[in-house]
């Protein structure tokens, strides 16, 4: 259990962070939808909602400092805190990589794709399932549901592979497919560093409920 002093201000932060867990995975599914569309605007739009994303970020670190500060917290409430503060950088990070997805779905504006997007999508349904799986284990602190997600992130890196060998197998064939390829082999890095954050995130969630230090993958 919690520092009883402590308890009200730790779930509220918590509770920040899920929300941002939220706001991530809401402009990740409307990234992919405005890929899949080829809407500009609806890109915008996803480019516009990070700076939410941002704000939260900041407001979760600034209340960290205040707790550490205030309440002096130990043992698992420091770490409580301490891993929030650090789940709170790496979803600021899948933002970030968010809003670039949008941004290369940009520059390739209404050109027909040069190859069919299932590896991405499989890409993007892989990271929702992930960031979902976060979000209930940190609601539930679940340390065992935490190792399965982080381990999912294989299937992650084994898609990018293939989309990097159907990108440069076209990108060869033809240097008109150069500069889509080059667009499309980013989105798939993009959705390869967001399966990575969300290991860290899982990697923290442990660390706050046991106290083990762990690397996953």
């Amino acid at each position: 259990m919690l520092n009883t002093n402590l308890s009200l201000s730790i779930d509220d932060l918590k509770q920040y962070t899920i929300n941002m867990i939220d706001k991530c995975d809401r402009i990740l599914d409307l990234s992919v939808e405005c890929m899949l569309k080829k809407d500009i605007e609806g890109c915008k739009k996803v480019i516009n909602q990070d700076d939410k994303i941002d704000e939260l970020r900041e407001y979760i670190r600034d209340r960290s400092i205040e707790l550490f500060a205030l309440k002096q917290p130990m043992a698992k409430d420091l770490r409580y805190i301490y891993a929030l503060g650090c789940i709170a950088i790496e979803l600021e990070r899948i933002g970030d990589y968010v809003v670039n997805i949008a941004e290369e779905t940009i520059k390739i504006g209404q050109e027909e794709y040069i190859k069919d997007l299932n590896d991405i999508v499989k890409m993007y349904k892989e990271c929702k399932k992930m960031i979902l799986g976060v979000k209930e284990s940190l609601q539930n602190e679940d340390n065992d549901l935490a190792r399965e997600i982080a381990l999912q992130d294989d299937k992650v890196d084994n898609l990018y592979k293939q989309v990097q060998n159907d990108c440069l197998k076209i990108m060869n064939t033809d240097s008109k497919f150069v500069n889509q390829g080059v667009n499309l082999l980013f989105i798939g890095r993009y959705f390869e560093r967001i399966g990575d954050h969300i290991t860290n995130i899982c990697e923290k969630i442990i660390y706050a409920i046991n106290g083990e230090m762990v690397e996953i993958g």
